[in-house]
């Protein structure tokens, strides 16, 4: 870095250039990328295994720590001031935290914030919380299943950041919150997207493996049956795809919206969105296709959230099936959306990708030792405990003796050691019986003390077997599990529905059929005309200046269409893709609409029935080739809108046509010598850009230059020896008269 000395002047300013160090990529990586790296990973964005980011652990313990468990609720601004403490990323970030966790934002099943005022809605982006200092909050009860063994030794506690408290570095949850809770994160080169599962499946699922280790992904699965999400929708269950999740935590699953018909307004009502979206593009969606004519169906739609929920309304028009409408939204807009799961969890610290069976596994081993050290906390409690009323139980055989020892004492530093020696007990023995009132030393209150001796020996002794038996360990889980599920379960939220029982969306049976006429000029410009509109008045002609037409046929309005161009491409496209237009217009470009390339024009356009080899498309080429290609040779696997090397590009098209088109066709060369056959003749190959044989000889560098269907017989009847049965063949010369009326 250049750098100026102090105290010189503009002219003598001397640059000084700080020395340039080499280092290795690969120290720069390990020194300075991969701590940020590892911060963001563990520190901020995958949750640890009892289901938290960090900013959720510090906000629930700051709530805990305000006695708001129990307490009423106070304002949101007191709660995220205190979180501070704890969380230094700032105010917003934390009220934004604390916002996704209450019930009045509605995107967990089961919200850890007990809230009072707006919050907003999962389910809308235009839908803002109010500010902190308006709302209030407290922890709902379910979190007092996170903080029952807090106290309790039960996880590690570290310091904050400035050394001045303390915070867990887990909670130490009753039940597998990690499946409950959604969670999503973008890290530095790992992402984590959880989905929620049912409560009360999660806890049977948990006992089921508790009870037998070896419970297999197949008996998970019909345990926990799928997700259960806070907006509900409909599951698309695909055994597979499910598996997989439950396997490996990858994959995905469709969700789609709930609705109800409303028969006697004759509208939709939408209930329930794909977790994955809003209604905000549902609504821009719907728009869009209004817009486009692709939703004539209805005739209005409009956002009905209110107090009671969400509500989408759509406005039916008279006669239309909602049940077909729907599976058509479903097909075209996010009503039906995917949820892509990726299972990333922090286990120790350490990434896991794990699926249900593996995240369920951890967290036992987790709650496991939460347990067991919880369950050593109480027994050194009891043990202590004890030890002190053993003490107390000394003094009953001498009541008397106690109170001569304190009173002889002349030294209260002595009183201690004196009860020590008088009555063989240790210091805290002595300690506990020197500080019991003067109006205590008698024998009702000490017997009282002294009972629960027993009581709590066989406490003791019950402690110490649980801890040194698992099974124990697990029948206690086991019996929480169960008590969570029935105080807290819920019936499912989000139905499943099993994918071969999906009714599929066929857009042929959304677009009205009936007939029209179609036209197409050698510019490219398309009509689309229904008989309706021509009234009688069957002429149709090209509507700008130089053009003319290239075809005119009838089709109906849900036929497909094959359209080839000039460049060697084929088109495909749907009638019903078109508007209709009436006869004067001049209709749409072909070229743009159907993205042809630069300079390319139609050279030839049919219905589509079917990829049969017995039907041929007949290309003769400028070189006085021609040939014969099986339809089934543009068959494709998919409905492709546009398909390259369609035909030769040896020697440039000249006339292509489908052969049942046209029974006889008249090749006309640049000597204007012609040919009339039949398309059979011509040579068939297998290949689409094979270039065929010679059909028509020329000689001194003439070329094809029309083909067309036989002329009448009052155009060409004169011209002799036209017609060929043999190719190749050589062309009979047409009289001026005739080139003349053949437009040549």
């Amino acid at each position: 870095m250049a750098k100026k000395r102090r105290g010189k002047s503009e002219e003598e300013i001397e640059i000084v250039h700080a020395p340039i160090q080499d280092q290795p990529i690969t120290e720069t990586l390990e020194k300075n990328y991969m701590p940020y790296v590892m911060s963001v990973i563990i520190s901020r964005a995958i949750p640890e295994i009892d289901g938290l980011k960090p900013s959720h652990r510090k906000l629930l313990y700051t709530m805990y720590k305000m006695g708001l468990l129990t307490g009423p609720r106070t304002k949101s601004a007191n709660i995220v001031g205190q979180t501070m403490k704890l969380n230094p990323h700032g105010d917003q970030a934390i009220y934004e935290t604390m916002v996704r966790l209450t019930q009045g934002n509605e995107t967990l099943l089961h919200p850890l914030v007990d809230s009072k005022g707006s919050f907003g809605k999962h389910y809308s982006t235009e839908m803002k919380y109010a500010a902190s200092r308006y709302t209030e909050a407290k922890l709902a009860q379910i979190c007092a299943e996170f903080f029952k063994d807090i106290d309790y030794n039960a996880v590690d506690m570290v310091d904050n950041y400035d050394g001045t408290l303390q915070e867990p570095t887990l909670l130490p949850t009753t039940f597998p919150n990690i499946l409950v809770m959604p969670n999503t994160g973008i890290a530095v080169g790992m992402a984590s997207n959880i989905c929620s599962f049912n409560l009360g499946e999660v806890c049977d699922g948990t006992i089921a493996l508790l009870r037998n280790p070896k419970t297999t992904t197949e008996q998970i699965m019909e345990i926990i049956k799928a997700p259960d999400l806070s907006g509900g929708g409909t599951v698309i269950y695909n055994r597979a795809g499910m598996e997989r999740i439950y396997e490996n935590g990858t994959g995905s699953f469709k969700i789609r919206a709930r609705y109800r018909y409303d028969k006697s307004q004759n509208c939709i009502d939408i209930i329930e969105i794909p977790e994955s979206t809003t209604i905000e593009p549902i609504m821009k969606k719907l728009d869009e296709l209004a817009k486009a004519g692709k939703l004539r169906e209805v005739s209005d739609f409009r956002d009905e959230i209110d107090l009671s929920g969400f509500k989408l309304t759509l406005d039916l028009k008279k006669g239309v099936d909602p049940d077909k409408l729907m599976l058509k939204l479903f097909k075209l807009t996010p009503l039906e959306d995917s949820f892509k799961c990726n299972f990333n969890i922090l286990v120790g610290s350490v990434p896991m990708q794990l699926g249900v069976v593996g995240i369920l596994n951890e967290w036992i081993r987790f709650r496991l030792e939460c347990l067991k050290r919880k369950l050593i906390f109480e027994l050194g409690k009891k043990k202590d405990r004890l030890h002190l009323l053993l003490g107390l139980g000394a003094i009953l055989l001498d009541i008397d003796k106690a109170i001569r020892i304190i009173r002889r004492t002349e030294k209260e530093a002595d009183v201690v050691p004196n009860l020590m020696t008088g009555f063989s007990i240790d210091k805290i023995q002595a300690d506990y019986i020197a500080e019991i009132k003067l109006r205590n030393l008698n024998r009702e209150y000490i017997l009282n003390r002294i009972a629960d001796i027993e009581g709590l020996q066989k406490e003791i002794a019950e402690l110490e077997a649980t801890i040194a038996d698992e099974l124990k360990q697990k029948a206690y889980i086991i019996k929480e599990l169960q008590e969570v599920k029935k105080k807290y379960g819920k019936p499912r939220l989000s139905q499943i529905m099993a994918e071969e029982d999906i009714e599929v969306y066929r857009e042929e049976e959304f677009i009205d059929d009936y007939k029209v006429r179609l036209a197409i000029t050698k510019e490219g410009y398309f009509k689309k005309i229904t008989f309706q509109s021509l009234r009688g008045n069957d002429e149709i002609t090209a509507n700008k200046d130089g053009d003319e037409l290239l075809q005119v046929f009838d089709a109906t309005n849900t036929a497909e269409i094959l359209l080839f161009g000039s460049m060697c491409n084929l088109y495909r496209f749907k009638v019903s893709d078109f508007d209709c237009s009436k006869a004067s217009a001049l209709g749409d470009f072909m070229p743009a609409k159907l993205g042809m390339e630069s300079g390319e024009k139609p050279i030839y356009m049919m219905l589509l029935d079917g990829f049969s080899e017995k039907k041929h498309m007949v290309f003769v080429f400028e070189n006085g080739k021609g040939v014969r290609v099986p339809l089934s040779c543009y068959e494709t696997k998919t409905p492709r809108k546009k398909l390259v090397k369609a035909f030769s590009d040896a020697s440039p098209i000249v006339g292509a046509f489908f052969e049942s088109d046209i029974t006889e066709m008249m090749i006309v060369g640049s000597d204007k010598k012609a040919i009339v056959i039949k398309p059979s003749l011509l040579p068939e190959k297998t290949t689409r850009t094979s270039g065929g044989s010679t059909v028509i000889s020329l000689k001194g560098g003439h070329k094809v230059v029309s083909v067309m269907k036989k002329p009448d017989d009052d155009v060409i009847g004169g011209v002799k020896g036209l017609n060929k049965i043999k190719l190749p063949a050589t062309g009979a010369a047409l009289p001026d008269a005739v080139t003349e009326k053949l437009g040549l």
